[in-house]
């Protein structure tokens, strides 16, 4: 779309960015990227670290084969760092690790080593910099997370539904809660940037009842708006039946059963966009190629239902669907903080 080449505003993004890790002389900063990840957001992250005085050091791991029966995108569950023991051992010697590789370590199993370690890690998504200098997160972004976490984690369930038929219930007891507000600061820390979400993952058996994508929703595993409604039955976690006559549901059932795996069926984790600033309709302007679709999972007061891993119910695959759905109420309890896909507090 635009010419992959260093521009000054892309730069001073980076560098906001880092300013907003609190970074130091002295910190030793890993920048991990893999064969196919992105060369200009490579190199920007290098120049803005330079900038602010840290002599980053790089991690190029090779790119590993495709095993999977379908292509795999988007799962934020790298498989870059398998077999690579040296440099895993480097990233945990990090104060920071800045990661670029194409799907993110947010589920590779070599996060929680990373981590234990006293390292952080920041995953800047897969985008073209066009996309990520309109979303630099400001300080103001980290209390509107928090705020939706605490509630969260308050809360015993959460029940979302939609005039198109979406009727979802979700136990939220022993969920790992988790936000991301674009910036990470504090050892053992992970978040991405664009940022702005908050996401549940919940215990086994813990999701019931049937989520309907309408026309306009996103299927961002295939980045495309849908064209005709798709019914998804959901019971006990797992995606049991899909209800649908068009393209999208074909695509759907077909992508699905190619895994040959149960776990791909079941919930990954529920949550709602937070982000004032990203744009639902920002996936009609970048080629395929140029975007990994992390606005469209924050733009603020969509449903997000994703299906695949969760580590809280011991699921493990690359099989991933992220959904972001429009026009839903989110209830937490009694009280509503999605109204009609709206933030509950700007829906007055």
């Amino acid at each position: 779309m635009l010419n992959d080449r260093i521009e000054f505003r892309w730069l001073d993004a980076f560098r906001r960015v880092f300013e907003l890790c609190q970074l130091a002389p002295g910190d030793q900063v890993a920048i991990l990227a893999e064969t196919q990840s992105r060369d200009l957001n490579r190199s920007l992250a290098r120049l803005a670290l330079a900038q602010l005085g840290i002599d980053a050091f790089e991690v190029i791991v090779p790119t590993p084969a495709q095993t999977a029966p379908v292509p795999v995108r988007s799962t934020g569950a790298s498989q870059a760092l398998n077999g690579q023991a040296a440099a895993l051992e480097a990233l945990k010697h990090a104060t920071l690790v800045v990661d670029l590789t194409v799907e993110g370590l947010l589920h590779a199993p070599q996060l929680p080593e990373i981590l234990g370690s006293g390292a952080r890690v920041l995953m800047i998504s897969n985008e073209h910099p066009e996309a990520l200098e309109r979303l630099v997160p400001a300080r103001e972004d980290e209390q509107v997370v928090r705020a939706a976490i605490k509630a969260c984690r308050a809360a015993g369930r959460m029940h979302v539904t939609s005039a198109a038929g979406t009727d979802l219930l979700i136990d939220l007891t022993d969920a790992r809660t988790g936000g991301v507000w674009g910036w990470c600061e504090k050892p053992g820390m992970v978040s991405h940037w664009p940022g702005g979400i908050v996401v549940n993952f919940p215990r086994p058996g813990a999701v019931n009842g049937r989520l309907v994508l309408d026309v306009g929703d996103i299927n961002l595993t295939f980045k495309r708006y849908l064209e005709h409604p798709v019914e998804l039955v959901v019971e006990d976690d797992y995606v049991t039946a899909i209800h649908g006559s068009g393209t999208d549901a074909e695509l759907m059932r077909r992508y699905l059963a190619a895994w040959g795996d149960r776990e791909a069926y079941g919930v990954s984790h529920v949550g709602w966009g937070l982000n004032e600033r990203a744009r639902y309709e920002a996936l009609t302007m970048y080629d395929q190629r140029d975007t990994n679709g992390t606005e469209l999972r924050a733009y603020a007061g969509n449903f997000l239902y994703s299906t695949g891993a969760n580590e809280v119910a011991g699921r493990f695959t690359e099989g991933h669907f992220d959904l972001p759905v429009r026009n839903c109420t989110v209830r937490l309890d009694e009280r509503v903080v999605v109204d009609e896909g709206r933030l509950a507090e700007r829906s007055a």
